[in-house]
């Protein structure tokens, strides 16, 4: 079991930078693939990138790439999310989730385990 806890959300203006955190509670945090999801309202939850357990392997969403670097610090049981040149699109709640599996490549909420309570990043122009 683990527990996620996002923060580093708030508001940012077009073509500014957030980084988000995700701290998780738990002896077994070095184990999962950690993935970022978000979801904006009356849109589906989507895939936003995700490291494996290894920290050594990373994917991203199209639309994230060139712009968002995802890694870890298994010392302190936190990824981060760190956003660049961020667009009115990336508004959204996002969430960190973990996988247990030891498999890399989820990019379907399914295939998560745990799921933090989200944190808003919001972009005004």
């Amino acid at each position: 079991q683990v527990q996620l806890v996002e923060s580093g959300g708030g508001l940012v203006q077009t073509g500014g930078s957030l980084r988000l955190s995700c701290v998780a509670s738990g002896r077994d945090f070095s184990l999962y693939t950690i993935g970022w999801f978000r979801q904006a309202p009356g849109k589906e939850r989507e895939f936003v990138a995700a490291i494996s357990w290894s920290g050594r392997t990373t994917d991203y969403a199209d639309s994230a790439k060139g712009r968002f670097t995802i890694s870890r610090d298994d010392a302190k049981n936190t990824v981060y999310l760190q956003m660049n040149s961020l667009r009115a699109e990336d508004a959204a709640v996002y969430y960190c989730a973990a996988d247990k599996s030891r498999h890399f490549g989820g990019t379907k909420p399914g295939e998560y385990d745990y799921w933090g309570q989200g944190t808003q990043v919001t972009v005004s122009s």
